[in-house]
């Protein structure tokens, strides 16, 4: 079903959202950085999962009823979703169930686990289908990664800090996968700025975002193009709801190489002192490979997570 203006976040939304998540999630800084010009980076990673994706999960599980919180909850996440819900679940009293890929890196599932989680692993393509059992089964809610309201809301609330601690903002870069985290971000920006671009990153090998804007509709590309990214959390579709929240606010989206993505990664240790997952920091490999493409100014990168797999961090680091 196409989403329509009526279906999409608004500011009131978020601001709702930011309340709601107030002490359950931590405000994260804004760091300038010294290494590269008018650069600011907004450190998701530091949020106690490592990922942005508490914040969804925080305000969705906060709009159960409670005898939807009884139930339980379902997902489907290759990791830092997974990771959020569980560890929000946990605070909350709900039980919660992850459909995970089976491809997923071994430090997400084993987290999920630590979390409290139930976790069932699936092939890469099955894991909306066998979520979507257990609500039938269990009559579970389903809690999606990125395809609902109350997730887009509350990772807006990224947005709403970023101007909150720099309100001369020119320019915001996000990481697009699923489309949430973007969706929220320029949601937010663009009702409390509207002369401030937010521009999408995803991966040139998994450009799906940047065919779907193009094309006004949702594209799906070949699961093994997709696994063939490094960014294992940019890997997933938009959603028509998603596409129809970028559609009305992204102004444009840019592409990044593998090794720009992993150079990025190696930056952002070194020089920023932050560890990051390649989804992570997709945003800063545009700012620092592809800073023509972006608009001048002052600009914020959101270093969405820092799951990193130990083994991928081993190759980076020792060099």
């Amino acid at each position: 079903m196409t989403a329509t203006q009526q279906d999409l976040v608004r500011l009131d939304d978020i601001r709702d959202a930011a309340a709601r998540i107030s002490g359950l999630v931590v405000r994260t800084p804004l760091l300038p950085c010294s290494w590269a010009d008018e650069l600011w980076l907004k450190p998701e990673s530091l949020q106690p999962i490592g990922a942005f994706k508490l914040r969804g999960a925080t305000n969705a599980l906060h709009r159960l009823d409670l005898d939807h919180r009884r139930a339980g909850v379902v997902t489907h996440s290759s990791g830092n979703h997974g990771q959020a819900l569980a560890y929000a679940g946990r605070a909350l009293g709900i039980p919660v169930t992850v459909v995970m890929p089976d491809v997923s890196t071994p430090l997400k599932i084993e987290a999920t686990r630590g979390y409290g989680a139930e976790v069932i692993l699936v092939p890469q393509a099955s894991r909306e289908t066998v979520a979507k059992q257990f609500v039938t089964e269990r009559g579970m809610s389903l809690i999606p990664p990125y395809d609902h309201p109350d997730i887009i809301a509350g990772q807006g609330t990224v947005g709403l800090e970023i101007f909150e601690d720099l309100s001369n903002v020119d320019v915001v870069v996000v990481p697009v996968g699923g489309g949430g985290l973007s969706s929220g971000v320029a949601t937010a920006i663009k009702a409390l700025a509207p002369h401030v671009a937010v521009i999408g990153v995803e991966p040139a090998v998994a450009a799906d975002a940047a065919e779907s804007l193009a094309a006004g509709v949702v594209r799906i590309w070949p699961e093994q193009r997709m696994l063939s990214t490094v960014a294992d959390g940019l890997r997933t579709p938009l959603s028509e709801l998603t596409l129809a929240h970028l559609s009305a606010h992204l102004d444009a989206i840019v592409t990044v190489a593998e090794d720009e993505i992993l150079d990025a990664v190696k930056v952002l240790a070194r020089r920023g002192r932050l560890i990051a997952e390649p989804s992570g920091a997709a945003a800063t490999a545009a700012v620092l490979h592809h800073r023509d493409e972006l608009p001048a100014g002052r600009t914020v990168a959101v270093v969405s997570g820092g799951n990193i797999d130990p083994r991928l961090a081993a190759t980076l680091f020792t060099d």
